[in-house]
């Protein structure tokens, strides 16, 4: 992990390059559970890709580089999940290609999503004030546990020990969503 964070440090460009080698497909999978076109999760994995290598400098991983690139992934697809629901939705092309990766999306699968971005919601906002405030600078504005704790002027610990019951309370929550 040091060793990560070493070459994070030094602009080493080939951690990028095996990360994204191996982590790419899982990042993928989980931003296919909140979008339906195959267009759009590749786009998004993509983009936290980028995100990653332009916030190396900030980055603390706690966890696993995989575990940290997964839930950056979901707050990717959260964030366009958002996005969408407040665009207008495109009117469809007079003439849909062939190639049924571009077909409109299912209305049920969309349905489905508006439903899950909805349910998420509802649990983010179920959380004690503090629990919510700490999960919303972490998860959507994707500061560190540092930054959380220098921002909100408490401990590191009081951050980790907020996550971890914002992170129980979303699962009990979110329980019949997830796989």
């Amino acid at each position: 992990m040091d060793d990560l964070a070493k070459r994070l440090q030094a602009d080493d460009q080939t951690v990028l390059k095996e990360l994204f080698e191996a982590h790419y497909a899982h990042v993928c999978a989980t931003i296919q559970r909140f979008t339906a076109a195959r267009s759009a999760t590749e786009d998004l994995a993509q983009q936290v890709f980028i995100r990653f290598w332009q916030k190396r400098h900030q980055i603390t991983i706690n966890s696993s580089p995989g575990a940290y690139l997964q839930r950056m992934a979901i707050n990717e697809a959260l964030a366009w999940l958002r996005t969408k629901k407040n665009q207008q939705p495109d009117p469809l092309p007079a003439h849909l290609p062939d190639d049924d990766r571009h077909l409109a999306p299912d209305p049920a699968e969309q349905l489905l999503q508006q439903e899950l971005h909805e349910q998420i919601l509802q649990a983010i906002q179920s959380l004690p004030p503090r629990c919510q405030e700490v999960f919303v600078l972490s998860r959507y504005e994707q500061l560190s546990y540092q930054e959380i704790a220098d921002k909100l002027n408490i401990s590191i610990k009081t951050v980790e020990n907020q996550m971890g019951k914002a992170l129980r309370l979303m699962r009990e929550r979110m329980r019949g969503y997830l796989r």
